[in-house]
């Protein structure tokens, strides 16, 4: 029998399609504001402000600490509105959007550590393994400079990588996720100076020598066998998933918004584009046309595939049957290939909008130069993956970072 306060619960969990178009919604002020987050190489805090309000942080939360638990493909879809709008916005709402996942993967302890006194408490990160590890009783003392937090100023948590040192000589060191509290770590708030991406303030953190216990850590092996502590107190089929699907795409899926962002400023700047060279109507350039025409087309395309992805890993979660590698290698691969699939669509469509077109302030520049920082990320460089495609078809067995 379902208890009154989880009906309760579960009456207070708004639809996927309301928060999609909660995020619809904020396009245009995004847009507005997208100066002004560049400018200040961050996201305004009346922003982070509204999507804590429209219930995004907790799409992919557990129910049981707020949450509403929900289809992934509903996060990503809230991501690449948000991303339309602003894609520095739309990329850290990915990022720290997607760790509500897998602070729910950490043991109970840390869970309730994080969230036991404010459910809407948000959290960095940073993967790099570059932390110095030292194992110590009950857990380790951590030190490090981990760049490219994104978010980082508006968190009270972050999620550190490094690597554990091996216990026995000539062993394998065991990388981890380690979870510190704001009080732990400082950000150089002057570290992010990009070309792109912008107002993502992915600053860096600085830890100095800090104890982190034991249950604050999350193997990333675990994370590759779905094995991890989290699921005994969060058992649904959502949290059964591999981490590093869910975190693939939070980096990937906001180049969806940026390049939507790149084609409807194409299509503006050449509704009322004439060469004062040639006279020509860039409206009339059957060349412009068909570069706008495949990028739409593309996007389309990849955001299909990508949608199946989620509904295919689901469906397996769902029925408790466990993900052949062979998919878990080709869903990996997608996903790190479609930031540099609609970068190179952007570059066919800017060549053929003359000068006007270069200018900073025309409005395709900035999602221009946004989709090729996104390409900078380890994730989103599809040569990582190519080797565990091929690995897999021949039965090998594949690494495990980001499968």
């Amino acid at each position: 029998m379902v208890s009154a306060v989880a009906m309760s619960r579960a009456d207070s969990i708004p639809l996927g399609d309301e928060l999609v178009a909660r995020a619809r919604a904020m396009i245009p002020t995004l847009r507005e504001r997208s100066q002004a987050c560049v400018a200040g190489r961050d996201v305004p805090a009346e922003s982070i402000a509204e999507m804590q309000a429209a219930g995004f942080f907790r799409i992919l939360q557990p129910q049981r600490w707020g949450g509403y638990e929900m289809h992934p493909n509903v996060f990503y879809d809230v991501q690449k509105a948000l991303a339309e709008g602003c894609m520095s916005t739309g990329w850290m709402y990915g990022v720290v959007g997607c760790h509500p996942y897998e602070i729910a993967l950490f043991h109970e302890e840390a869970q309730a550590e994080v969230w036991g006194e404010d459910t809407s408490t948000l959290v960095s990160s940073s993967y790099q393994p570059v932390g110095k590890v030292t194992p110590v009783e009950g857990g380790f003392r951590l030190s490090g400079r981990w760049g490219f937090s994104t978010g980082s100023v508006h968190c009270k948590w972050v999620v550190l990588g490094a690597l554990v040192p091996p216990s026995e000589p000539g062993g394998a060191p065991d990388m981890r996720a380690f979870l510190l509290p704001r009080a732990d770590y400082t950000i150089d708030t002057d570290s992010w100076h990009v070309f792109g991406l912008q107002g993502t303030g992915s600053h860096d953190v600085i830890v100095d020598d800090v104890f982190v216990p034991e249950h604050r850590t999350h193997r990333s092996v675990d994370g590759f066998l779905c094995t991890n502590p989290g699921q005994a107190t969060n058992p649904g089929p959502l949290y059964t998933l591999p981490w590093a699907q869910v975190f693939m795409r939070s980096v990937s899926t906001a180049a969806f918004g940026g390049a939507r962002a790149a084609i409807n400023a194409a299509r503006e700047i050449a509704e009322n584009r004439v060469s004062t060279n040639t006279g020509k109507a860039s409206k009339n350039d059957p060349f412009l046309l068909a570069a706008v025409a495949r990028a739409h087309a593309e996007v389309t395309e990849m955001e299909m595939t990508l949608r199946m992805t989620f509904e295919d890993l689901m469906g397996y979660a769902e029925r408790g049957e466990p993900i052949p590698m062979e998919k878990r290698t080709l869903y990996a691969y997608n996903s790190a290939s479609v930031v540099r699939r609609m970068a190179d669509l952007v570059d066919d469509m800017v060549k053929l909008l003359g000068g006007r077109a270069i200018y900073n302030h025309s409005p395709i520049i900035q999602p221009w130069l946004d989709l090729h920082a996104g390409r900078a990320h380890v994730a989103n460089d599809p040569a990582n993956r190519t080797l565990d495609v091929v690995g897999a078809m021949n039965g090998q067995a594949p690494t495990f970072n980001f499968l």
